[in-house]
């Protein structure tokens, strides 16, 4: 019986939809026992009395500010933390023979500066945001060089197989201003600086989007992938099932025709019997046998005098 690998990959699918189903499902319920604080000045008030030793894990807002902000090259903007990538863009020989496009990356720059988030009552520095989930970069410039035509340079790419189009320089920045929510683990230190970073076991997010917009959007993800997984479950159990009924319906028939073949051969072999010479018992079994190897599968009764090869396809050389 082959494996019914369409199935078994069905099966597969379903079981990851459904654990990314209950991740999705358990970081929303950790989000909503999250710890919202209204204002700076009430978490400052809240750390003053929480225990030492548990981790208070909270959710801030409020507008990105720093005080040694970056400076965009091409756009101009003022940002906390900028990406700058360069990817060169050109066209290659396939195995074919044709041009097709393709790109490779030349530069990849990301630089950050101490900020914090300002809400009017005080400020709450984010340490660790490049690694928070939920984190989206505005693009502010993107742009195309193209690549000077010489016929040196021309003469040089077409023996390598490539034809240079040009560079893509494309920055991405968190600009000061922006209205983020960051959920994370708040520290003061003694001087009074408070600090939200990533906590050693909980959640980390540095997001455009309002707590409760969050919640609201895992659930709605864990929904998903628990019906996909219900889905996927459904179908894998199905091709699973036809296969192994079809697999008994093969193993059926064959236990049938292999019934009729024995019975057909013993009829013949006792009217052979009947009006036979007395012939041994040992031959007529080994003459029972090889009827039964010897008769036609079609009508069952006669021996065959035909066979059926399976011609291999033939190849030109």
């Amino acid at each position: 019986m082959l494996i019914p690998w369409g199935g078994v990959g069905c099966c597969l699918s379903a079981a990851a939809l459904y654990l990314l189903g209950r991740s999705s499902g358990r970081d929303a319920e950790v989000l909503r026992s999250v710890a919202r604080a209204g204002s700076t000045k009430d978490l400052a008030a809240i750390l003053d009395t929480a225990s030492k030793v548990l981790p208070l894990v909270v959710a801030v807002s409020g507008r990105v500010g720093s005080d040694t902000p970056l400076i965009c090259q091409q756009s101009g903007m003022r940002g906390v933390i900028v990406e700058e990538t360069a990817e060169q863009h050109f066209l290659k020989h396939n195995d074919a023979g044709s041009w097709i496009q393709d790109s490779a990356v030349m530069l990849s720059v990301s630089k950050e500066v101490p900020w914090y988030l300002d809400d009017g009552t005080g400020r709450v520095f984010v340490v660790g945001a490049r690694g928070a989930a939920g984190l989206v970069l505005t693009v502010a410039s993107e742009v195309f060089e193209e690549s000077g035509r010489t016929l040196v340079r021309g003469t040089l790419d077409y023996l390598q197989g490539l034809k240079m189009l040009g560079v893509k320089r494309t920055e991405r920045v968190l600009p000061t201003g922006t209205s983020l929510t960051v959920v994370g683990e708040a520290i003061k230190d003694d001087v009074g600086t408070i600090r939200i970073q990533r906590p050693h076991k909980g959640p980390f997010y540095v997001s455009p989007k309002s707590i409760d917009q969050l919640i609201m959007n895992l659930g709605k993800w864990a929904k998903l992938y628990q019906l996909a997984s219900m889905g996927f479950a459904a179908f894998g159990v199905f091709l699973l099932a036809k296969r192994a009924l079809q697999h008994f319906l093969e193993r059926k028939r064959r236990h049938e025709l292999q019934k009729r073949v024995h019975a057909a051969a013993a009829q013949r072999q006792a009217r052979e019997a009947e009006g036979g010479n007395g012939t041994s018992d040992v031959d007529s079994n080994n003459k029972k046998d090889q009827l039964v190897l010897d008769i036609c599968v079609i009508c069952l009764e006669q021996e065959y005098n035909a066979v059926f090869v399976p011609l291999a396809p033939a190849w030109n050389t």
